[in-house]
C-alpha cells in the first residue's frame, strides 16, 4: 500500500503560495490553486486547467483535495439532517444542516468529542479525543455542500455549535474562519459565523484580537455560580464574574449583539426568580438571550421545561429589558438537535 498523499484542505492562500514557490511555480499559482480548493470546490487536479501541465502534474503525484467521508445521513422529518463524518484517522465527528426558506445555517464540530463534560449535554460523555485540524473543519462545509448540492457563494450561515468547545481548538478555528470569511475562499461574510463557547475567559479575550472576528455566543443555562457549576463543573474555573467580564470587553460591531444561549431544564434553571436574576447579569450588555427548551435523552436525567414556562421565563427578560427569543432546537427526531450529538446510529 502506498503511502497517503498530502492533504491541501486546510492550506491557507500563504501556505499554498510558498508551495507553489517550492515547486519552481510563481506566486500567482498559489493563489489560483487557493481559489480552486475552495470558491470553485475543485477536487481533481486535472480540472485545475488554469495551472500549467508541470504543475498540476507534481500536485496529483503529490497531494490530495480530500473531505471528511459522508458515512451517514440521518434525515429529520423538518429537513435537517445530521450527517456522520469518516475522518482519515478512523475517528468520526457529526455536523448539520439546516435549511430554512432564505439560507441554509450548518452546525460544525470543532473537536472529536468534548472535554467540557457539561451534565446536560450528550456529545459530553464521550469525552475529547482530539482537537479538528482547520482542513477537517472547512471539509465539513465542503461535504455538505457536495452532499446538499449547494452552489458556491450562496446564503450560508455557520455556527460552531456542534462538537466539542470551539476556543479549546482556537488556532485551527480561525485558521479555517479565515478561509471560510475569504473573499478568495468560501466568501461567507464574517458576520453570518458564529463561535458559540461554554465560557473559556482567556480564549474570550484572545478571539477579541482576531483581525478576522466571527460573532461570539456564550451559553449561559444559569443564573448563579453554584448553578452553573452543577450545569458546567467550567464555571469553576471561569465563574460568572469573570465571564461577563471578558464579555464586557468583547468588541462589537454597529448593530451587533452578543448572543447567550440558556438550555431551558425543568424544575432547574427556569424559574421567574432564574429569568430575574439573569436580567441583572446582563443588564449592563448589548446582548439577546435564546432560550432553548432541553433536547432530551433516555442517557441524562434532564427535562425540558414546558413552553409555558419557557414563555413566562421570556416574559420576565423581556419586561427587564433583555431581548429574549425561543429557540426549538431543528433535527430533534434525528438527534441533529443542540446538545444532542453524541454518533447515536
Amino acid at each position: 500500500m502506498g503511502k497517503l498523499l498530502g492533504n491541501l484542505l486546510g492550506l491557507t492562500r500563504h501556505e499554498l503560495e510558498e508551495l507553489a514557490l517550492d515547486g519552481g511555480q510563481a506566486r500567482f499559482h498559489g493563489r489560483q490553486l487557493y481559489k480552486a480548493i475552495y470558491a470553485r470546490r475543485e477536487q481533481v487536479f486535472e480540472n485545475l486547467t488554469d495551472l500549467n501541465q508541470t504543475f498540476r502534474a507534481r500536485l496529483a503525484a503529490e497531494y490530495r483535495i480530500a473531505y471528511p467521508e459522508v458515512q451517514r445521513e440521518f434525515v429529520s422529518r423538518d429537513g435537517a439532517v445530521r450527517y456522520l463524518l469518516g475522518l482519515e484517522d478512523g475517528n468520526s465527528i457529526e455536523a448539520v444542516y439546516m435549511p430554512e426558506e432564505a439560507r441554509v445555517t450548518l452546525c460544525l464540530s470543532s473537536q472529536v468529542g468534548c472535554a467540557v463534560d457539561c451534565k446536560f449535554c450528550f456529545t459530553g460523555l464521550l469525552g475529547l479525543t482530539r482537537n479538528l485540524t482547520a482542513g477537517e473543519i472547512v471539509g465539513q462545509v465542503l461535504a455538505i455542500a457536495k452532499a446538499q448540492r449547494i452552489p458556491p457563494r450562496a446564503r450560508l450561515n455557520v455556527v460552531f455549535m456542534g462538537m466539542g468547545e470551539p476556543l479549546l481548538n482556537l488556532p485551527a478555528v480561525m485558521q479555517a474562519v479565515g478561509i471560510l470569511a475569504d473573499a478568495q475562499g468560501l466568501a461567507l461574510p464574517v458576520r453570518r459565523i458564529t463561535i458559540s463557547t461554554a465560557g473559556i475567559v482567556p480564549r474570550i479575550f484572545d478571539l477579541a484580537r482576531e483581525p478576522v472576528r466571527p460573532k461570539l455566543a456564550v451559553s449561559l443555562n444559569a443564573s448563579t455560580d453554584d448553578q452553573r457549576d452543577a450545569l458546567m463543573p467550567l464555571n469553576r474555573k471561569y465563574p460568572l464574574r469573570q465571564l461577563l467580564e471578558a464579555c464586557r470587553a468583547y468588541p462589537l460591531r454597529p448593530r451587533e449583539h452578543l448572543t447567550f444561549e440558556y438550555v431551558m431544564l425543568d424544575g432547574v434553571n427556569d424559574s421567574d426568580a432564574d429569568a430575574e436574576r439573569v436580567a441583572g447579569l446582563l443588564h449592563d450588555l448589548r446582548s439577546k438571550v435564546n432560550l432553548i427548551p432541553y433536547n432530551s435523552g433516555s442517557e441524562l436525567p434532564y427535562r425540558p421545561s414546558p413552553l409555558k414556562r419557557v414563555i413566562a421565563f421570556q416574559s420576565v427578560l423581556m419586561n427587564r429589558g433583555v431581548p429574549a427569543f425561543i429557540r426549538i432546537s431543528r433535527g430533534q427526531d434525528v438527534r441533529a438537535a443542540c446538545g444532542q450529538l453524541s454518533l447515536g446510529g
